[in-house]
């Protein structure tokens, strides 16, 4: 049976978009319906050509780097790409941003807004990073 699984990314850390990477990889590739709504200071990190790292919150982060753990860009990427998760990036953070669709990494969808995220979001189970 499909799950519908909705991802709220809105922290810039490496241990919070790793979770949300690790989760969305996952239950994309079991045949979960996944999408991902990036905004604030998540959305920094899929700017094309970005070389900015995240910062770790704790020992955890670094150790992560430190063991060559795949990192999130990675792992969202492949979510995308094998298992058809949506990514989708907020609106009012692109705004805020200056960012346009073009300078996003391209597995990400249209900008969407909150409203229509949470209506499609109905009925699914929501995780915020």
């Amino acid at each position: 049976m499909s799950r519908k699984i909705d991802i709220v990314c809105v922290s810039g850390t490496r241990e919070k978009l790793q979770m949300a990477a690790m989760f969305a990889s996952v239950a994309a590739a079991t045949g979960d319906t996944v999408t991902v709504f990036f905004s604030m200071n998540a959305l920094k990190h899929f700017v094309k050509g970005s070389t900015a790292e995240a910062p770790s919150e704790g020992e955890f982060g670094a150790l992560m780097a430190q063991q060559g753990v795949p990192p999130f860009k990675q792992l969202f990427k492949q979510a995308a790409e094998l298992g058809d998760a949506k990514l989708l990036p907020c609106s009012m953070a692109m705004d805020l941003l200056k960012i346009t669709q073009d300078e996003l990494d391209p597995e990400f969808g249209p900008p969407t807004g909150l409203t229509r995220f949470l209506n499609e979001a109905e009925g699914g189970q929501l995780l915020t990073f």
